[in-house]
């Protein structure tokens, strides 16, 4: 080989490992050290001072006003509440939820909400029963039917995340307003939609679907992803749902747990009736019995229909032989909170937090400090009926989990203790 052939074949290596050494680094148009901020968005962790100065966020004090703004909405005036809600998640699962807008893409971040929201709501609405449906290929897909068990729920959307075609609103309302007529008139029908596509092709007119929603009233909320949509917003406002645009995953998150906590009863449900329950014990370990819910034969645990003895997997769900609801005690005392919700605490004014003797030195509930280092006060937040001081974190564990102010109560035990002592 002469050694002319050998410098060109040389030099035409060179620039193809040039050419691939390019497309690794480039990826979507950037070097590896672009990506890196890209990917994180450091920028967004900063925010200007009344000084002009950049400081970063204090998330906890934005989740806290977040927390409370909402707090406040949900409980601003005395109205009644479905306590009782059947819901049906439909996910957007088109070519559009592949977008990488969302990282690692949309698909992936809405799973991730939608698992954290089923546990969420299952723990405030012990009563309410789920179903998930998605939408691909011009398809809607009923991939869990209704029931009560979040682990079940969240296993069958983790093992179906694959995008393709698309998504056809029609056929997802419905499928979910078939699915919804069935259910009793003393549950609450409900649809949340978290749509990522610009579009939706519908083989019919989706303008009479949306009224027979309205007719069979199913409340509608759509959650998008990408823009608005008219006819999301057409949906919402026809069937008395809301519709918002997600801008990120944090606001993303927010918007989703807004649906979480029973919204107020529409005017034709929002009538007193007596709803019968049976209250299952729990059958014999050891014992062999068909389950009248997976139609398959299983040994001990489980549950036993007081009516027709059927055996049922878990609570809360409706006997498949007699149609009895089924229920535990705990999960109606649990849904007791949002009939009597807590009063929300009031915001401690800087006049009173920036004087150490009004300001007492530690949180009631937890006894952590409620000074920062320097002696300088943080924010507290104090109950109006008892007059006592709580930190940020025990302010949303007494409203969210505890549902009873501590300050409140040890001053009825005191008060209790002193009137059987007299």
């Amino acid at each position: 080989m002469s050694q002319k052939e050998s410098n060109d074949e040389e030099r035409r290596f060179n620039r193809e490992e040039e050419e691939e050494d390019d497309d690794d680094g480039d990826g979507r148009g950037r070097d590896a050290w672009e990506r890196t901020y890209a990917d994180e968005r450091s920028w967004e962790s900063l925010q200007e001072d009344e000084s002009g100065l950049l400081r970063p966020i204090d998330n906890k004090t934005l989740y806290h006003a977040q927390y409370r703004r909402r707090l406040r909405t949900s409980t601003a005036a005395r109205i009644q509440k479905g306590l009782i809600r059947y819901v049906y998640i439909i996910i957007d699962l088109s070519r559009a939820a592949g977008e990488m807008d969302y990282k690692p893409s949309r698909m992936v971040v809405v799973a991730r909400q939608v698992e954290a929201f089923i546990r969420e709501f299952f723990d405030q609405n012990p009563l309410s029963q789920i179903g998930i449906v998605t939408l691909k290929d011009g398809v809607a897909h009923s991939l869990t039917d209704l029931g009560g068990s979040p682990e079940s729920h969240i296993k069958a959307l983790m093992g179906k995340l694959t995008s393709s075609g698309d998504a056809s609103l029609q056929n997802g309302l419905d499928l979910v307003q078939s699915l919804l007529n069935q259910i009793p008139t003393y549950g609450h029908r409900e649809v949340l939609i978290l749509y990522s596509a610009l579009s939706t092709c519908d083989p019919g007119d989706i303008m009479e679907t949306i009224q027979k929603c309205k007719a069979s009233k199913v409340r509608c909320s759509v959650i998008g992803l990408s823009a608005e949509v008219y006819i999301c917003k057409y949906l919402c406002q026809e069937t008395g749902g809301s519709y918002s645009v997600a801008l990120d995953e944090s606001h993303l998150k927010e918007l989703v747990f807004e649906h979480a906590p029973p919204p107020p009863a529409i005017a034709e449900f929002a009538v007193a009736n007596l709803i019968k329950m049976g209250f299952p014990q729990r059958a014999a370990e050891g014992v062999i019995s068909i389950c009248s819910c997976h139609k398959e034969a299983k040994v001990g645990g489980g549950y036993t229909c007081p009516r027709c003895k059927a055996r049922i997997c878990e609570l809360p769900t409706e006997c498949q032989i007699c149609g009895l609801t089924l229920v535990s005690s705990p999960h109606l005392a649990r849904s007791y909170h949002h009939l009597f919700p807590i009063t929300p605490f009031d915001d401690v004014s800087p006049s009173v937090s920036n004087d150490p003797r009004h300001l007492p030195k530690n949180c009631f509930g937890c006894q952590q400090s409620l000074l920062n280092p320097g002696n300088m006060p943080t924010s507290c937040v104090s109950c109006p009926k008892c007059k006592q001081y709580f930190c940020l974190d025990c302010d949303i564990y007494i409203h969210e989990s505890l549902h009873n102010c501590p300050g409140c109560e040890s001053f009825r035990h005191s008060k209790s203790v002193s009137t059987a002592e007299g």
